[in-house]
């Protein structure tokens, strides 16, 4: 918007760099360009802005496919006014020479006018699609063809204006369609979602069953081990067994030898006692062969009475002593 500036009987102008401006006066084009700045007459000067910097119109187009199914465009036309005096012959583009405000709604028009055609560009190009092709196609290629044809249009040149491109964000269906159309990918997508479920579980079963085989092998390796050391250790008791019996055996035959050299020494040691005693035995009996008998009863009386045991009193009768003495006189 133009900067204007008040003073008495002339007014002071000073336009944008992104707008042209064009005064006219008497009905001839006294002034036009980009960026002016410039003194004018209020009561004589018609003033027009146009600005000439790109502009974005956004916009949804209504159209139906071949099937005859109501689909949504949401396009976005880039324009500029290419011949801003061409435009201002076509549009309301002027302003107020007090304000600088423009008194007509220029850029609604525009709006308007674009917004017409490149939905009825949209239109005969969807009417040509069915309905999965409307809603899978490369918006791309269409809006590069709405551009073709809104830049081809002879009411978009009239007018002063450049369509510089045509961009469609996308071709929408009713919800309802849109589900419809979107459950065989979505089926597809389930049907890989539970193969790969499938295959990673049946990878998992496959993992754990390799696990269990590892554990099975290994249960298997720590029996047969404990087989082996259970064998080795009652081997290993058999042996000590047996030795402990060896060494059992030849302790007793030890024993037992030692045994009979020491029965056969005290039997020696016995045989030998007796021959000596039987020699002495012998020998005092031969001694006493030739003794008296009255002697040897005395020796004997003797020897007895060396067993004999201790008498505290000793009664003597005549009778007694009568005997004694008979006996040992031999009457």
């Amino acid at each position: 918007m133009a900067t204007i500036t008040r003073y008495p009987f002339v007014r002071h102008l000073r336009a944008a760099p992104t707008a042209h401006v064009v005064q006219m006066a008497g009905g001839r084009v006294r002034r036009s360009g980009v960026g002016l700045a410039f003194w004018f007459r209020p009561l004589s000067a018609v003033l027009s802005e146009v600005p000439v910097d790109d502009r974005e119109l956004p916009l949804v187009a209504h159209a139906r496919t071949a099937d005859l199914q109501e689909v949504t465009a949401q396009v976005t036309v880039s324009y500029r006014f290419a011949d801003p005096e061409l435009a201002t012959q076509r549009l309301d583009l002027g302003i107020d020479p007090a304000t600088g405000r423009w008194t007509a709604t220029p850029l609604e028009q525009v709006a308007h006018l674009l917004g017409e055609l490149a939905a009825g560009h949209v239109m005969d190009a969807v009417a040509e699609m069915t309905l999965p092709e409307a809603v899978a196609t490369a918006t791309g290629a269409l809006g590069v063809r709405v551009g073709a044809a809104l830049r081809a249009d002879e009411r978009v040149t009239a007018t002063g204006l450049e369509v510089l491109g045509v961009r469609v964000r996308g071709i929408r269906a009713d919800a309802d369609l849109e589900r419809a159309l979107q459950t065989p990918a979505r089926e597809a997508a389930q049907s890989e979602a539970d193969r790969s479920t499938y295959e990673r579980r049946a990878l998992a079963v496959e993992r754990e069953r390799a696990i269990a085989e590892n554990e099975l092998a290994t249960r298997i390796e720590l029996a047969t081990r404990e087989q082996q050391l259970v064998a080795q250790e009652g081997a290993n008791a058999r042996a000590r067994a047996d030795e402990a019996a060896a060494a059992a055996l030849i302790e007793a035959r030890a024993k037992a030898e030692r045994q009979r050299v020491l029965a056969t020494a005290a039997a020696d040691a016995v045989r030998v006692q007796g021959e000596a005693e039987g020699a002495a035995e012998r020998a005092r009996l031969t001694a006493f062969a030739d003794v008296p008998t009255e002697v040897l009863r005395t020796l004997a009386l003797r020897e007895l009475a060396g067993h004999l045991p201790e008498v505290g009193q000793l009664t003597v009768t005549p009778d007694v002593l009568t005997g004694v003495l008979a006996g040992m006189t031999g009457r």
